[in-house]
């Protein structure tokens, strides 16, 4: 089996899992934890969809500023507005992101979504490569965390990690926040 097909098959089994869902209030308490040291720093979340954990409540509880990731082409990577809580606008692949008017940021913390996690630190995105070349890109410039945010039942035992592949520094689920 290919790389790439045993990661396709990994998503597949993670979303299903994911799919089952999860404790929300267990997200919130847990993320909170996780972002205490990181007051002050410029956050990125995003927005949820397809059964993804909400980070929502942790980031308008963050005391600093937040942004969100927006797509701008294939292939490359994210660039990140400003969000006060306002309205958003609909971007490619279902994503939502603050209009074109809003101020471009660079975080210094990403939430980071995710299909599967393992406890080294490895994820499984949904295929297009968007942090992986963000992480690597915005790593070039200074200390960045990533924190990938999931569901425990999107734990597996390892994920297959590739070259071009960006660590999480953090996993944060319902039940605990995971130190890589």
């Amino acid at each position: 089996m290919t790389q790439a097909a045993l990661k396709a098959a990994l998503r597949a089994q993670a979303l299903a899992a994911r799919g089952q869902g999860g404790d929300p209030a267990g997200i919130d308490a847990q993320l909170s934890a996780a972002l205490a040291p990181f007051a002050g720093q410029v956050l990125s979340g995003y927005w949820p969809m397809r059964a993804e954990a909400d980070p929502r409540a942790a980031m308008a509880a963050h005391p600093g500023p937040v942004c969100l990731p927006v797509v701008t082409g294939k292939a490359v990577p994210l660039i990140f507005r400003a969000w006060d809580g306002g309205a958003l606008v609909g971007g490619p692949f279902g994503t939502s992101h603050p209009p074109e008017d809003a101020a471009l940021l660079t975080p210094q913390v990403l939430i980071v979504p995710l299909a599967a996690f393992d406890r080294s630190g490895n994820r499984i995105g949904y295929g297009g490569g968007y942090y992986d070349r963000t992480l690597q890109q915005l790593r070039a410039l200074g200390p960045v965390t990533a924190i990938g945010l999931a569901f425990a039942a999107q734990e597996l035992p390892a994920i297959p990690a590739e070259p071009f592949d960006q660590p999480l520094d953090l996993v944060v689920t319902e039940r605990e926040y995971i130190k890589i």
